[in-house]
């Protein structure tokens, strides 16, 4: 088409040369024609880049889509909106949402997104972008109502805790949401996840608390396991004899020893333990 286009253009020059020449009606029909033609075939042409593809109507219905890069022609009838299939990639604001258990939280995700129908991209949504937008939005708020930020208390999974498993969630919502507009969800990452500053402080305490008895918790119980081990090995060895009350108090001074967070003072008793 190209070629032709390049032989109107010819054709009609020549006219135009002999139209001044001679000055006759017949080659002014022709250079008129020709350049109706020539016009007609210069609309026809259009180019894609790598990735781009063109929605094809004609008077208002579709008739398909082209995905073939380079230099294109089509009758000049046709109607062609160009469309980017190329992977995008969208950081969501900070949304203040509350969590599972109505704790206020910030949280932000990324998402890596593409078109692949263009036909439900251009024509079933008014504009796919800013709906994959709002949709985001949407999951993100859905996503964070069904987890809690932090529960040490419960065997559940976690925003914090979870980041697989709560992208994997995200993912499987958002692409239900976007199906209609013809877009492919890629991947769903949280990019930002923390407590509102209202509350910030006060959860940073209640961690700091139950990370302190969550030591607390392992320290005694590794104390309670080398002080029966220890009374275990003096009765197996015979090493000393000991009363009910002697290993009351061997128990309570290796406790003391082992649970304390300073260092031990030794008291040497000069006389027995009765006194």
């Amino acid at each position: 088409m190209l070629l032709l286009t390049v032989g109107v253009a010819g054709l009609g020059a020549w006219a135009l040369y002999e139209l001044i020449a001679n000055d006759d009606a017949l080659f002014a029909g022709a250079l008129i024609l020709l350049s109706l033609v020539f016009t007609a075939q210069l609309i026809g042409f259009y180019t894609l880049q790598p990735n781009e593809a063109a929605a094809i109507t004609l008077f208002g219905n579709y008739k398909g889509t082209d995905r073939t890069p380079g230099l294109r022609w089509m009758l000049p009838w046709y109607t062609r909106k160009k469309i980017s299939l190329r992977v995008r990639n969208v950081t969501g604001e900070k949304l203040k949402v509350n969590d599972k258990r109505g704790n206020p939280i910030e949280i932000a995700a990324v998402v890596v997104w593409r078109v692949t129908d263009t036909a439900s991209a251009l024509f079933d949504v008014d504009d796919y972008q800013t709906f994959v937008d709002i949709q985001i939005e949407t999951a993100v708020r859905e996503i964070a109502s069904h987890f809690s930020y932090d529960n040490a208390e419960h065997d559940e999974p976690t925003l914090r805790g979870d980041a697989e498993e709560v992208s994997a969630l995200l993912r499987s919502k958002l692409q239900e949401r976007v199906a209609v507009a013809g877009v492919i969800i890629d991947e769903t990452k949280l990019s930002h996840l923390a407590y509102a500053p209202e509350i910030a402080s006060a959860m940073l305490r209640r961690q700091q608390a139950e990370a302190v008895l969550s030591a607390r918790q392992k320290i005694v119980q590794g104390a309670v396991e080398m002080v029966e081990h220890a009374l275990n090995q003096l009765s197996e060895r015979d090493v000393v004899q000991l009363d009910d009350e002697r290993r009351a108090a061997m128990v309570s001074n290796l406790l003391v020893v082992l649970c304390s967070d300073n260092d031990a003072q030794p008291v040497i008793n000069a006389g027995t333990i009765y006194q």
